[in-house]
């Protein structure tokens, strides 16, 4: 079994915005990290993975997203043996100015650029993975 998380990768103005996780998170607690969460069993459902970013969205840092295009998809298993299956979307800011709107799953919110986020030896690789891979398609896009 798996936990299924989506992430949100936001672009505005050149920069990237990224949350600090509460120190209080189970899994990764303090680092940095896209704007995401796990689906909940709706049994049966459609659209479940991007109608779960735009909540989780909105929940964490208070903003609406909308125009969500696929980036990629990869696994991974927490510190406590559980295994997880990570979607990333690149989404439009449609309104709201993110903040830690919930400070049990948000310490901070920061806008980087592409450059900071891949010379940043605090963020780990999946996450400069995941931006670099989000810049590719948003260049595609001529949406920069």
């Amino acid at each position: 079994m798996f936990i299924v998380n989506v992430e949100a990768a936001i672009h505005r103005d050149g920069k990237w915005l990224l949350i600090r996780r509460s120190e209080k998170e189970e899994h990764a607690a303090g680092e940095l990290s896209l704007v995401g969460g796990k689906c909940d069993p709706e049994g049966v459902s459609s659209d479940i993975l991007e109608r779960t970013l735009i909540r989780e969205v909105e929940e964490e840092v208070g903003a609406v997203i909308g125009g969500l295009v696929y980036v990629n998809s990869s696994s991974f298993v927490t510190d406590t043996g559980v295994n997880v299956v990570d979607i990333v979307f690149l989404c439009q800011l449609q309104s709201g100015e993110p903040y830690p709107k919930s400070p049990d799953e948000v310490g901070e919110v920061l806008w980087m650029t592409t450059s900071e986020i891949l010379s940043n030896e605090e963020i780990p690789d999946y996450l400069k993975t995941n931006v670099s891979l989000a810049e590719t398609k948003l260049q595609g896009a001529g949406c920069s």
